[in-house]
């Protein structure tokens, strides 16, 4: 887990770091030096962290789909903008980012405070998004509040590898705590649901059924307010994509199999 997730920028098992400028955002994300075929599946990371978390699915995922995991402005090694984004703003940026990497039609994962990106992002372009992703989503309307959904994160900390740690703290680090502060307060104000009822594209909700920050009775309301298929990764907390990658990558592949056929025909 934690030589794979750390390495970046360096080269390390196949995965290579590439930067573009966006908005004068210089924004760092991690590929696969050589990507597989079929439709590409962008992952965002949630509201602390970086794509390092995200390597453990990204790495299983690999084989069947080109995988890109970007770094969101001020977090990792993407250029730390003197404000902390929104919802919608990093919904925005994504957008910008994907035409900059030319990138017309794609499926969208998005872990935590990243699901909300993701389904904004659907909203915002459903000319793109082919398929959603919704792994672990925030913001629970039963934990709207900083001080509630920190709550719901210290409980999920026993049910975690430890060794998550060190990756953790190297996220905070580059983001810095007022931004995780600042984002936390973003995430707690965005009313996901309007999004979420707007999604027009296939979607799938994925989850750990240790989770307590977004646990199973949410994760039901989401699927039925996209109109999508929830799946429970047995054994997993919150941050399931790190801990089960390779469950997460084969419920993803499964999800995106009409999409990557439609891809075929059409890319």
């Amino acid at each position: 887990m934690l030589p794979l997730a750390l390495s970046a920028p360096r080269p390390r098992r196949g995965w290579v770091s590439r930067w573009s400028t966006v908005g004068r955002v210089r924004t760092h994300v991690r590929v696969p030096a050589r990507p597989a075929d079929g439709l590409p599946v962008v992952m965002l990371h949630g509201l602390a962290v970086s794509h390092r978390y995200l390597m453990p699915t990204a790495e299983a995922l690999t084989d069947r789909h080109p995988v890109l995991v970007p770094d969101l402005p001020g977090f990792g090694l993407t250029t730390k903008p003197p404000v902390a984004f929104d919802v919608p703003r990093h919904a925005r940026f994504v957008a910008a980012w994907l035409d900059a990497e030319g990138l017309s039609r794609v499926a969208v994962l998005g872990h935590s405070f990243g699901a909300e990106v993701a389904a904004a992002l659907a909203v915002l372009r459903p000319d793109t998004v082919a398929a959603l992703i919704l792994a672990s989503p925030t913001t629970d309307p039963a934990a709207r509040t900083r001080r509630a959904l920190i709550g719901r994160w210290f409980g999920d900390l026993p049910a975690e590898d430890p060794r998550q740690a060190a990756i953790l703290a190297r996220d905070v680090w580059d983001a810095r705590p007022w931004r995780v502060w600042a984002t936390i307060g973003h995430s707690v104000r965005n009313r996901v649901e309007d999004d979420l009822s707007r999604v027009g594209c296939p979607t799938l909700v994925l989850g750990g059924d240790r989770d307590p920050v977004a646990p199973l009775p949410w994760r039901t309301r989401v699927a039925q307010l996209t109109g999508g298929v929830s799946v429970t990764l047995p054994g997993a907390a919150h941050n399931a994509l790190t801990t089960a990658g390779p469950a997460a990558a084969d419920a993803i592949a499964a999800h995106l199999a009409p999409a990557t056929s439609a891809f075929g025909m059409t890319g």
